[in-house]
């Protein structure tokens, strides 16, 4: 359907015809998106710094959610056909099943392997889950209400992404007086448990193609695979965005874990306190710094007001406009999220990500899911994580050293006390990790403490260089897709068409 010749359907008329299976659908989501975003928020700290459980490397955190990713990312290329083939609510069980043994596991984890079982086990259990639920809303929109449709879909996902870190910030504790970190996960595994309520009495099996359920397991897998294969244009389109989503996803991986080392959330707050009185107490440090994971849900924020106007407003452009703009968008706020030091600045970064987060990543899913054949909606959008699975996990297994590298306080504080402490190197790296920056604190001297000797290894070191480096990652991938969209219009237009690159 061309920009000239699609009908604008009202509103009302769009939401109307949004059929029962969209809205229950929507609903499990928003539950399971409440467990995981709640894990998801805090599980970084959890692992890594100096106030952590696990006290692990940032190269090992950056391992396990690269693993993390290719699981989750990559197993619903299979799934996805399964779930077309044997049923959508079977698939929705087993989904929520492994995820409660792994935020179990993860409660009950003391190093690196536990915590790598119970991330592998919440992957698989989301990957089987997304093709069933996405799928699902897919099936339940069509042209004329797809935009509107998905855009719903994203505000119901990010009020589970919203309230979540708000119930994780709480259930957390203070690191620094009696953290309470299982609380997080075990609230998540029962989050969880509650999903098959709706999953049971209210969600409506999809028709399947009865031809469908005699097929081997194998035979699925075969037929999953080559229906990618012989989609060349949707393959490349996944190819090229995966180098966005190389940035994309370190905005929750690793800058929770930089805001905690680096920046001074004071100001924002003192604004928490002044706006919300004493009920902003389990959302603030004991020195009234704003929790990280409270700074990043600034996203959420921003998307539930934002997503509904902004979907609609969108709803006119080209899907290709869209997901350039907020690809272009979300890289500028994501690179200088990270590029200074005050709480306030950090704040409006990732608001200006948001925006960019909302007008592509709805699309981004549009595009799919109106793509994809009638009898193949699970199936495609199984697909729509190979950018995921590729960005996630290389994004992190390259983030985790180059945090190591140029960005770790610990490790910073570390070479200052060599080359400006005058310690021995020996003596420094028999330092425990946790009390390495009071040690530089004391070797300061009077007046000083932790926030002037942050300071201090900032302006020395530079520790942000580390944005402008995955930053440059997101906005190649924005030019490689800008390219891509050229040549396709270029030298295959029936194909462009076909696959609704013009569409609205």
């Amino acid at each position: 359907m061309s920009e000239q010749s699609k009908v604008r359907v009202p509103i009302l008329e769009q939401i109307r015809t949004m059929k029962w299976n969209f809205w229950v659908a929507n609903g499990i989501e928003a539950l399971e998106r409440l467990a995981f975003f709640g894990v998801r928020a805090v599980v970084g700290l959890y692992m890594y710094g100096e106030t952590s459980a696990l006290h692990l490397t940032m190269t090992e955190k950056g391992m396990i959610f690269g693993i993390w990713a290719l699981i989750q990312c990559l197993v619903p290329m299979v799934s996805g056909g399964y779930t077309d083939t044997y049923g959508y609510r079977k698939s929705m069980y087993v989904a929520f099943a492994i995820n409660i043994v792994g935020y179990c596991t993860m409660a009950n984890a003391n190093g690196f392997w536990i915590m790598m079982l119970a991330a592998c086990l919440v992957g698989t259990g989301t990957a089987i889950f997304k093709p069933p639920v996405q799928g699902s809303v897919a099936k339940s929109l069509n042209d004329g209400n797809s935009s509107l449709g998905f855009g719903i879909f994203y505000l119901l996902v990010n009020v589970g992404g919203l309230l979540a870190p708000m119930g994780a910030a709480m259930l957390r504790g203070d690191p620094l007086d009696q953290p309470t970190w299982s609380y997080v996960f075990y609230g998540a595994a029962i989050v969880t448990a509650t999903a098959y309520i709706p999953a049971t009495f209210l969600f409506r099996e999809p028709e399947i193609d009865q031809k469908a359920k005699d097929k081997k397991p194998v035979q699925v897998f075969k037929e999953t695979m080559g229906t990618l294969w012989r989609d060349q244009p949707m393959l490349r389109f996944l190819l090229v965005v995966s180098g966005f989503w190389f940035m994309f996803m370190q905005l929750w991986d690793l800058l929770p874990n930089f805001l905690d080392e680096w920046v001074d959330t004071r100001d924002v707050g003192a604004m928490a306190s002044n706006l919300l009185g004493d009920s902003a107490g389990p959302w603030l440090m004991a020195d009234g710094a704003l929790k990280p994971e409270m700074l990043i849900n600034i996203d959420s924020a921003a998307i539930v007001l934002l997503v509904l106007p902004i979907s609609w407003f969108f709803g006119r452009f080209k899907m290709m406009t869209s997901l350039v703009l907020g690809m272009l968008i979300a890289t500028v706020g994501f690179t200088l999220s990270g590029m200074g030091q005050a709480g306030t600045f950090a704040a409006i970064m990732i608001f200006v990500f948001a925006i960019g987060e909302i007008i592509c990543s709805p699309k981004f899913s549009e595009f799919i899911g109106m793509t994809a054949p009638p009898d193949k909606k699970a199936i495609y959008m199984g697909y729509s994580n190979i950018p995921f699975a590729i960005g996630w996990a290389v994004g992190n297994w390259a983030s985790g050293p180059l945090y190591d590298n140029f960005s770790s306080r610990t490790d910073l504080a570390r070479t200052w006390l060599v080359e400006q402490g005058g310690m021995a190197a020996e003596a420094v790296e028999a330092i425990p990790g946790e009390d390495v920056l009071n040690t530089m604190v004391t070797t300061m001297g009077a007046g000083a403490d932790t926030y002037t000797a942050t300071t201090v290894l900032w302006d020395a070191y530079h520790p942000w260089m580390i944005w402008p480096m995955l930053g440059s990652v997101g906005l190649l991938s924005v030019l490689g897709m800008i390219w891509n969209y050229l040549q396709a219009q270029k030298s295959q237009p029936a194909t462009a068409v076909k696959h609704k690159i013009e569409v609205d």
